[in-house]
């Protein structure tokens, strides 16, 4: 400790600025001779046993030629640093290292430092033992204790009994304190050992008085409390910054939780509904088939009888004709030439069936086609009831949309509200905003997604033509457009009254009876699907299925031609009524 005391006040001696306020230090703290204290009239206080080298209790107390005492080892290395014999006090100069006597307040000394350890002992068996966590303090031997204050001067930590000296020392109280803290060497300028009392706001750094004028000069340079109280406000918005990214995500788990609770009741229900309708439909199947058993055996078994009803008779005729082939036999050995020409015409071969045609060979064709075809009309019943289950919940999702006319072709005309759409002949003057389409006479809504599921529905009753889906925002609205995902377009479409197409990659012809009157439209970001339904046949159209959709999405819609009057009616953006008893949409 004595060592790291002397080394930090003869390094700052070399800094010229510092040096003769060092010295003025050392002046304060000059030692009383063992002389003055005979004569003092009051005991003797603690700073009169400090050493103004190391500014601890003197060790091994030495005098110099000039009257002034310090440790021996500190007046020793003091010389041996500074290559001259000069006293720190007086600034006498020696022409030669002078012999040093032994100081006669030694026994004094002693007694102190037993006073001291005593005095200290007692107050730190009061005190309570440090707590891993808690600073102890560096000057206790044996049990250490909490310490209350660390010195930034001395780079010490002290309890309360080991702090009084710097609380009543005249010499002390000008040591800066503060809360205890550990590593108090990194609290010192590496540099200078001097406090790092301030903060350069150019290299946002902590800096001692010496690097101001030094490193640091002409930076900007404020006291450290300065730059705390202005840090503690930016903490605490950081902090209020942080309080609130905490609460957005706790938020965040909260619907993530109710998506997850909301999603097992969803697999709960189709698991239910699945099994319910699998079911029914192997119930179907094993009763069809069962049924066609059934046909095939009783079939197999009307036919056993005739062929037994066939056998019957022609044993019975066989039966006949052996008893008149019998009766011939013995008439054509008989030698009475009356008697033989009398019963000729009596043993003629009796009647008998003619079984020529006659056949057992049963048809088992069309009874297993007539099986299936009763299976797909239940199967397609089944359907029917799935997909219209499949809308009521599609159609939950359903959302109120208008259409832009910030984004319209000039050759549109919007209605009022923003709910129906159709070609006009005139060309509009419009802007050439960059969000209107201007080759193609197609429109989308002022409403986007990017997230989430949406459905809507969309009258094309009375049209032959139409082109409707979703695009994505960053599409081209300006050159030739090429309607594929690939481009961001998910839409299908009608041409030539009745030629149905899915514009994916590549494009897909639809099996669609003719004649649809409203669409359905819904999409799953997530999942990546986009479906369309027809709503009167309750029958899904097509879905666009492992889409990636990283953008908004917006509906789009594009009422064709005007074919001569033959497409004027309007695409018309239909509210979602209450389907097979569906819930009221959400708005």
């Amino acid at each position: 400790m004595k060592t790291q005391y002397f080394t930090q006040c003869y390094t700052l001696q070399s800094h010229c600025f510092q040096m003769t306020t060092h010295y003025n230090y050392i002046y304060f703290f000059s030692s009383t001779t063992c002389a003055d204290m005979a004569s003092a009239n009051y005991g003797p206080s603690e700073d009169q046993f400090l050493c103004p080298i190391c500014l601890d209790v003197f060790t091994d107390p030495v005098t110099t030629p000039c009257g002034h005492n310090f440790c021996m080892n500190c007046i020793n290395e003091h010389w041996k640093t500074r290559d001259q014999n000069r006293c720190p006090i007086c600034k006498k100069d020696f022409t030669t290292r002078p012999v040093l006597r032994v100081n006669t307040i030694t026994d004094l000394i002693v007694q102190f430092r037993q006073s001291t350890q005593q005095k200290a002992s007692s107050s730190s068996s009061e005190q309570q033992e440090s707590k891993p966590g808690e600073v102890p303090c560096d000057v206790c031997t044996g049990t250490k204790v909490k310490a209350l204050k660390s010195c930034l001067v001395c780079l010490v930590s002290y309890c309360e009994t080991h702090l009084e000296p710097h609380l009543t020392a005249s010499r002390l109280k000008r040591h800066q304190l503060m809360d205890p803290v550990e590593n108090l060497e990194g609290r010192m300028c590496t540099k200078h050992l001097n406090p790092l009392e301030l903060f350069c706001k150019s290299d946002q750094t902590c800096v001692c008085m010496l690097c101001t004028v030094l490193d640091h000069k002409n930076h900007d340079v404020v006291p450290l409390e300065e730059e705390y109280e202005e840090k503690k406000v930016e903490l605490k918005k950081t902090e209020s910054e942080i309080q609130q990214m905490i609460q957005k995500r706790r938020v965040k788990i909260q619907e993530i939780k109710q998506s997850v609770d909301l999603s097992e009741e969803d697999a709960g229900r189709e698991k239910a509904e699945g099994v319910q309708v699998f079911t029914d439909l192997m119930k179907s199947v094993r009763r069809g088939l069962k049924e066609l058993l059934k046909t095939i055996e009783e079939k197999q078994e009307t036919t056993k009888k005739q062929a037994e009803a066939f056998i019957r008779e022609l044993d019975q005729e066989i039966s006949e004709l052996m008893k008149r082939s019998a009766e011939v036999e013995q008439l054509s050995r008989s030698e009475d030439h009356l008697h033989l020409l009398q019963s000729l015409n009596i043993h003629q071969p009796p009647p008998t069936k003619d079984w020529t045609e006659v056949s057992v060979c049963p048809s088992y064709e069309g009874i297993v086609v007539k099986a299936v075809s009763q299976l797909k009309e239940t199967l397609s019943e089944k359907m029917k009831k799935v997909l219209e289950a499949e809308l009521k919940r599609v159609q939950m999702f359903a959302v109120d949309v208008t259409l832009d006319p910030e984004t319209a072709h000039p050759y549109l005309i919007l209605s009022d509200d923003g709910k129906q759409v159709k070609l006009g002949d005139v060309w509009k003057n419009l802007p050439n905003n960059p969000e209107r389409f201007s080759h193609c006479s197609c429109v989308i809504t002022k409403q986007s997604f990017s997230s989430g599921r949406f459905y809507f529905e969309v009258q094309v009753e009375g049209k032959t033509e139409w082109f409707l889906g979703v695009i994505r925002e960053s599409v081209n609205r300006k050159g030739n457009i090429s309607l594929s995902p690939q481009n961001g377009y998910w839409i299908i479409r009608l041409i030539n009254g009745n030629e149905y197409t899915a514009l994916d990659d590549p494009p897909v012809d639809l099996s669609v009876k003719s004649g649809l009157q409203k669409v359905g439209v819904f999409v799953d970001y997530e999942e990546g699907v986009v479906s369309f339904y027809d709503l009167e046949a309750a029958a899904l159209i097509y879905s666009f299925t492992g889409c990636s959709f990283t953008e908004k999405l917006f509906p789009y819609f594009n009422p064709g031609p005007y074919n001569g009057g033959r497409n004027a009616a309007p695409l018309i953006i239909s509210p979602v009524k209450r389907c097979w008893g569906l819930a009221p949409m959400r708005e």
